[in-house]
């Protein structure tokens, strides 16, 4: 269980204000106008930004404080962080060992999951010889290595067409279900949301509001959605 108590994040000028439980193998859309804090919570969760107040627990461990490498949370960004100059294969493999020191089990792990993305043919190729799609799927295939039960998702799939996104959000819907992982997913469409998500999360007027089942959101939008959606 994924909770945020009365937690504080200041940027400048700017802060947000979290305080709800996100269950496990749940999926969770965070959606908010541009801006709005969306990705500044995702960073906090991830450890890359330290909350002025409250605190941050997944179970019964506090990760308040704990760097992001220490949390059993993985986050693919919105450019999918893979590295040009090493193979599909390398950049799978970091999420194993960022000094890649595999064992033959690792590479097997790797290769596993190279396959499980349907990239079974691209493991030696550099992100340069690869799709946008091919990309996302990699940058998925490293999080299956990790293993962790947490998955936060930057809007990894923006830069792809409607029918790529769709083929995309399909896919971690099925990785999310073999996995039992828990996932926040960033998202400025709501078709995405709707397509995968239990439960949907409003960032609005500086405050990420309690999750609310994606189905009710939707049919009775309080005013800060309705102001989104236009």
């Amino acid at each position: 269980m994924l909770t945020l108590e009365n937690v504080q994040i200041t940027q400048g000028s700017f802060s947000l204000h979290a305080d709800f439980t996100i269950a496990p193998d749940t999926k969770t859309a965070v959606i908010g106008a541009s801006g709005g804090g969306k990705s500044t919570l995702l960073s906090a969760l991830a450890g890359f930004l330290t909350p002025a107040r409250g605190r941050i627990r997944w179970n019964s461990d506090d990760l308040t404080t704990q760097p992001p490498a220490k949390r059993p949370i993985s986050m693919i960004f919105q450019d999918n962080n893979l590295f040009p100059h090493l193979t599909a294969a390398q950049n799978v493999g970091l999420g194993i060992s960022p000094a890649l020191r595999l064992t033959q089990a690792d590479h097997q792990r790797v290769s596993d999951a190279l396959v499980r993305v349907g990239l079974a043919e691209m493991a030696t190729r550099k992100p340069a010889a690869l799709s946008g799609g091919q990309i996302a799927r990699v940058a998925l295939a490293r999080l299956l290595v990790q293993g962790n039960p947490v998955i936060l998702l930057d809007e990894p799939f923006a830069a792809l067409g409607p029918a790529m996104r769709a083929e995309m959000l399909d896919l971690v819907a099925e990785l999310v279900a073999e996995t039992k992982a828990t996932l926040l997913m960033v998202s400025h469409d709501p078709e995405d949301a709707k397509r995968i998500a239990d439960q949907i999360i409003l960032v609005a007027d500086q405050i990420a509001h309690p999750p609310i089942e994606t189905n009710h959101l939707f049919n009775d939008p309080p005013e800060a959605m309705r102001n989104w959606m236009g």
